[in-house]
């Protein structure tokens, strides 16, 4: 059976005092059990590392229990935790290449009240939930911002045994308002009506899909960037850092091509190490790029 904590507000406990940030991350840290242990895992983590790394005052907005070291988990990133019984845990399986996830653990919702006053003038906002914890109207909290959805977690459920398993896109949870929106092709699976609507919504969609890029939903057509060649060691998390990255550069460039450049290149480079331990830095995103001046947006 899968655990859950209780659905109450709970104290706040942030790890430093947080200010506003350039960049804001909301959704659950999740525990990722791997041999002998587990590790940091969720759109919140691989994103916050991401902007961290590049520079940005990055803060986030979670629930989880208080056993979770947060500043060592995310270091140099502002977190506002609001306390829980329990921290969302995920056990990964493989069959046959494909991933295969249980649930153990679920931390409650994160509601408006749980977002801190400085944190509403946030430069960039992405909502990423893991399990639906994030409610989409959120974004209406934050004016004037870039807001970016990663919507995985809107499009999951979980069995009563704990098995993720995918569900339909429910058409009248829109996501209009979204400056960018950013899916796995392994979410999406040729839902081609999610597709659809979100295109009348957001400017921007992005679909990930590992080891073969990305295709890019901008000014009314479709296009695609290649990955950049690398030596893979752990795709987790690859499309979180894409999500981050690419809004990051378009924040500072408005340049869609250059910044699916620049995102694919730090996707290319987080996959080469476990977790979050080759998420890049600039210089070396930008040194991935120098190398690989034939992987363009076409």
């Amino acid at each position: 059976m899968i655990e859950r904590g209780p659905n109450d507000g709970g104290p706040s406990q942030p790890h430093t005092v947080m200010t506003a940030p350039d960049f804001l991350i909301i959704g659950h840290v999740a525990k990722d059990v791997v041999e002998g242990g587990w590790r940091s895992g969720g759109t919140v983590t691989y994103a916050a590392t991401q902007a961290s790394r590049l520079g940005l005052r990055t803060g986030v907005i979670t629930r989880a229990s208080e056993d979770v070291d947060l500043a060592r988990h995310l270091p140099d990133v502002c977190v506002h935790r609001v306390l829980s019984e329990m921290t969302t845990t995920f056990e990964n399986r493989y069959s046959e290449g494909r991933r295969v996830q249980y649930v153990r653990a679920q931390a409650p919702p994160i509601g408006a009240e749980h977002v801190p006053q400085e944190c509403r003038d946030a430069r960039i906002v992405l909502l990423g939930p893991l399990l639906g914890e994030v409610p989409i109207g959120l974004a209406r909290l934050f004016r004037g911002a870039m807001i970016g959805f990663c919507p995985q977690g809107w499009l999951r459920e979980v069995r009563p045994d704990g098995l993720v398993v995918r569900r339909p896109w429910a058409k009248p949870a829109c996501l209009r308002g979204a400056s960018v929106v950013v899916v796995s092709e392994e979410d999406i699976e040729d839902d081609d009506g999610a597709l659809e609507q979100w295109q009348g919504e957001s400017p921007i969609v992005v679909v990930t899909g590992g080891r073969g890029g990305a295709r890019i939903y901008v000014n009314g057509r479709w296009r695609k960037i290649g990955a950049f060649p690398h030596e893979e060691v752990d795709a987790t998390g690859a499309g979180d850092v894409f999500a981050a990255a690419f809004m990051i550069a378009l924040d500072e460039t408005k340049d869609v091509a250059g910044s699916a450049r620049f995102a694919a290149a730090a996707a290319g480079v987080s996959v080469e190490g476990a977790g979050t331990t080759k998420v890049a830095r600039r210089e070396e995103v930008e040194a991935a790029l120098a190398r690989h001046p034939e992987v363009v947006l076409e």
